[in-house]
């Protein structure tokens, strides 16, 4: 074969150029023809945009709510000291519990006061992580992640009322110490896989010293004007967080909405919350499964934690149609809080988080940590729910 004819042939880079963009049509195509021949294309755009629509309104705005005043909360017990008094409280329980140093207590309440990546911060300050092992510092990942918005889920789960009236305050309470076993397990499992790779010497860095000029300038600001620029600041730190969450939720709730919900009693009319209903016919297979681990006695309820691995927020949104069609009860808001918080789209983030801290290689060792914790989390909620129920 001559110089020419090997010329004249594409190359890889090209092959894939071109099957990108066909690979992707055919995917569309595929998707898009399955949805339509099952509900007809005009209802199945139609429900799309309503469902869209219902859950900006309905769901976003009570989520931003939610995050608005959180922020404002949060912000206000940082800035008067509290969250240094708890860190002071439960640092005692991190090395016995965690295997971590007591200063880790103040990751978990960044990151339960605000996402994921809060604690990514900490990490990365030279005085923070003085005196921690590789092993103890990559395990920040998990560990962070377990406690990732969980003010908010843990709130937006208690403000909730049930079908029959009841209160969901105890079984959302009940889903926070299930997240709690769960990010005992993940942390705990992430350190056992990834410490014979990074290796048991401390990290030795600038050592830890109190600063005083924040003190100074708290004496010199009058305590009403602190109260109120901790308040429009975390405000304003919640309306970010609230925005954060709309390309999810309308992305992919929409969608997991038209997988996991069925024709509506006149059939397939365009209104919000239709679908296909394939994600329940798939978990139905796995049904009893899925009852004796979390209690579910609906398949349709996988869609929760399924959506949970991307977005938290998301996930969120598919619990009021879940109320309004009587599926779930107490033991629900206790499994979808545990694992909503103990996940808190951390698919999403994980790699992200491990780049940052230089141990990118070790993702697949997170997820599957972390992966093993939530499920660890719903089943210790669902446990926890019939003991204390």
């Amino acid at each position: 074969m001559d110089h020419q004819t090997l010329s004249r042939r594409p190359s890889l880079a090209t092959v894939l150029l071109w099957c990108e963009p066909l690979l992707m049509l055919l995917v569309l195509g595929s998707l898009f023809g399955y949805l339509g021949s099952h509900m007809g294309l005009s209802a199945m755009v139609n429900t799309l945009f309503n469902t869209a629509h219902q859950l900006l309104l309905n769901t976003v705005l009570f989520i931003m709510g939610i995050t608005v005043l959180s922020g404002a909360l949060s912000q206000l017990l940082s800035e008067f000291g509290v969250i240094r008094l708890l860190e002071v409280l439960l640092a005692p329980l991190m090395r016995p519990v965690f295997r971590l140093p007591g200063r880790t207590a103040l990751a978990a309440l960044m990151t339960f006061f605000s996402d994921n990546p809060a604690v990514i911060s900490l990490a990365k300050d030279h005085r923070f992580r003085r005196g921690f092992t590789p092993w103890q510092l990559v395990s920040l990942t998990n560990f962070g992640t377990a406690f990732g918005m969980g003010l908010i889920v843990v709130t937006f789960m208690a403000t909730l009322q049930l079908g029959d009236g009841g209160s969901t305050v105890k079984a959302a309470l009940t889903g926070l110490l299930g997240a709690l076993v769960g990010s005992v397990v993940s942390t705990r499992l992430m350190q056992r896989m990834i410490r014979p790779l990074v290796g048991d010497t401390p990290i030795d860095e600038a050592p830890v010293t109190q600063e005083g000029a924040a003190g100074l300038q708290h004496e010199r600001t009058p305590v009403w004007l602190r109260v109120l620029n901790a308040l429009l600041d975390g405000g304003k730190s919640g309306v970010e967080l609230g925005m954060a969450v709309i390309p999810g939720v309308l992305i992919i709730s929409t969608f997991v909405m038209l997988l996991t919900f069925g024709p509506g009693e006149k059939g397939y009319s365009g209104e919000a919350f239709q679908g296909v209903a394939l994600l329940p016919a798939l978990a139905a297979k796995v049904g009893g499964l899925f009852e004796l681990l979390f209690g579910f006695t609906q398949p349709e309820l996988v869609a929760f934690p399924v959506t949970s691995l991307g977005a938290v927020g998301a996930a969120m949104s598919l619990v009021p149609p879940f109320i309004a069609k009587g599926w779930i009860g107490g033991n629900e808001i206790a499994v979808f809080t545990a694992m909503g918080m103990c996940w808190s789209g951390f698919l999403s983030t994980h790699t992200a988080m491990l780049d940052a801290l230089g141990y990118r290689h070790l993702t697949s060792r997170a997820i599957v940590a972390h992966t093993i914790g939530g499920l660890c989390a719903g089943v210790a909620a669902h446990q926890l729910y019939l003991l204390l129920g």
